[in-house]
């Protein structure tokens, strides 16, 4: 009986423990949560190519599941990824397969090129995908034949991830991880992050590596010790860009 006891107590500890081996976090169509923030965006991923125009956006803020979703649809479509620059012959990838252009707002692009990209995908009948945190209506575009292309986009919104979904990321993450939490612990977790999918993805891995360091659980307090060392960094990066 004793030996058996101590066996289920080595389990057990095991079981909490970090795995000292590879992992690769699922990231297919089959392994994506959906909320009712998501909806809109992953009916349009999975419709296609029966979409309402050839060009799509998909517009919310960072760690919403753009990213995610653009993977997906790369996946399904077999995407080519481009990036509308001067010289890029972006426009050229476009006539014989769908694209993808990530992060518009943020990467930034060239106004003639992305024009002959989009009219491109509208002549040879293919399909464009954008993400960006923000819609087409406030890009700083200045060539007004763009400006007109992109008022005929259609603009899918991805919202912030409620508790709910953020929780079940959590779960997923772990899980990836061979890691099973508490819904106590993925509680407080939930109820003390920034709420994105990206965050979620940084505390696990922060987590797992600190506990992985020291040889122990992941518990509460050390929990909270990687979400207060996060907390700090982000009010020293936005002190720093006052």
């Amino acid at each position: 009986m004793t030996d058996q006891i101590k066996t289920d107590n080595a389990r057990s500890k095991a079981e909490q423990l970090p795995l000292v081996f590879s992992h690769q976090a699922a990231s297919g169509r089959e392994d994506l949560l959906v909320s009712a923030s998501l909806e809109a965006a992953v009916s349009l991923v999975d419709e296609w190519p029966n979409w309402p125009s050839p060009v799509v956006v998909l517009a919310g803020p960072p760690g919403s599941g753009k990213s995610h979703l653009a993977n997906i649809w790369k996946n399904i479509s077999g995407a080519v990824e481009i990036h509308p620059q001067a010289g890029a012959d972006a426009a050229r990838a476009a006539e014989s397969a769908p694209v993808l252009f990530e992060d518009a707002d943020r990467r930034g692009f060239d106004d003639t090129e992305l024009f002959h990209v989009i009219n491109s995908v509208r002549q040879h009948g293919k399909t464009l995908l954008m993400t960006s945190r923000q819609w087409p209506a406030v890009w700083p575009v200045t060539l007004p034949d763009l400006r007109s292309r992109l008022k005929a986009v259609t603009v899918v919104e991805t919202g912030e991830p409620d508790e709910g979904l953020l929780a079940q990321v959590l779960m997923k993450l772990f899980a990836d991880r061979q890691l099973y939490m508490d819904d106590k612990l993925i509680g407080y977790i939930v109820n003390r992050m920034e709420r994105s999918l990206d965050t979620a993805q940084t505390i696990v891995d922060r987590v797992d590596r600190l506990a992985l360091s020291r040889g122990t659980r992941i518990t509460r307090p050390l929990a909270a010790e990687v979400l207060n060392a996060m907390d700090s960094t982000a009010v020293g990066e936005g002190l720093d860009g006052d």
